[in-house]
């Protein structure tokens, strides 16, 4: 599995078992919330996207040994941790915030409805993540709705930090707790979240710091490929981050000993999944195409 196509080919069937999963979700709420909102809401859930946590979550499952299939536990907190991320966007594209008109290749929420909407369609996704997690009448739902949420509650702290950090030369320590928390806490939470809902006897700590490597290897990479990408190419503006003067760890280090830097963290995330054997090989495919992909 480690050939692109087939990390590539494993991300589409993915996409589409969650675009079903999430469309369904979304019409959920249709006739009792706002069509307006609903509709918003949507348009945000089914934008595109790699679709890379609920794959995460999904592999993690797999090579614990776990049932990943439509109706599980697995697909469940994919769909949850999908709506949660999404609602970040939402947000972070806001004029308040990142200020972005354009978000995989087509308009912004807040552009392509309004500003207000935009708000209430971040809000309302957040909502029914946890709702539909909830609803899972499993007991390890409770585990793993503390456990999106605290990875949510470091990913809005994470923001902030950005927010303060533009115009400002942050420290690499600095910029490694940004990363950790607006990135890398969510991606982690999808690995460990993943191995959780396998319901094997495993040490969620030390598979959350496996999945924490991958996200601060996905945040370098982002940065890399915003110094390095153009628009058409990512799908949003390419270069913002330098013109809102953020401190990113290539901008510190320098674009050859930033990849240098990925690389290790995903070396290191390789190591630790070792021991998991075959079952494991989405996983670790996965992990390569963190810091491979093109955008």
């Amino acid at each position: 599995m480690a050939h692109p196509s087939a990390v590539e080919s494993y991300l589409l069937a993915v996409s589409a078992r969650v675009d079903a999963g999430l469309e369904r979700l979304a019409e959920s709420r249709r006739g009792a919330a706002p069509a307006r909102l609903v509709d918003a809401m949507k348009y945000a859930l089914l934008g595109g996207g790699k679709r890379l946590r609920p794959a995460l979550v999904l592999a993690a499952c797999q090579a614990h040994g776990g049932d990943a299939a439509d109706g599980s536990l697995a697909m469940r907190f994919a769909l949850a941790m999908e709506c949660v991320h999404t609602y970040s966007l939402v947000h972070d594209d806001l004029p308040a915030m990142d200020d972005d008109d354009l978000r995989r290749g087509r308009p912004t929420v807040h552009k392509a409805f309004d500003e207000a909407t935009a708000v209430l369609a971040g809000d309302g996704l957040q909502t029914l993540a946890f709702a539909h997690l909830l609803a899972a009448g499993d007991a390890r739902a409770a585990a793993l709705g503390k456990l999106l949420a605290d990875a949510a509650g470091l990913m809005v702290e994470g923001q902030q930090r950005d927010m303060e950090g533009e115009h400002r030369r942050l420290g690499e320590a600095e910029v490694l707790e940004l990363m950790r928390c607006k990135t890398g806490a969510l991606l982690a939470a999808s690995v460990a979240g993943g191995a959780l809902c396998a319901g094997a006897q495993v040490d969620v700590a030390a598979v959350y710091q496996l999945g924490l490597k991958l996200g601060l290897a996905f945040q370098i990479a982002d940065d890399l490929l915003d110094l390095t990408a153009d628009t058409a190419t990512l799908g949003k503006r390419a270069g913002k981050d330098a013109a809102a003067g953020k401190s990113t760890l290539p901008a510190l280090l320098g674009l050859d000993a930033a990849r240098r830097r990925a690389e290790g963290l995903l070396d290191e995330a390789l190591g630790a999944l070792s021991p998991l054997g075959p079952p494991a090989e989405p996983l670790r495919a996965l992990a390569r195409f963190v810091i491979d992909r093109k955008k």
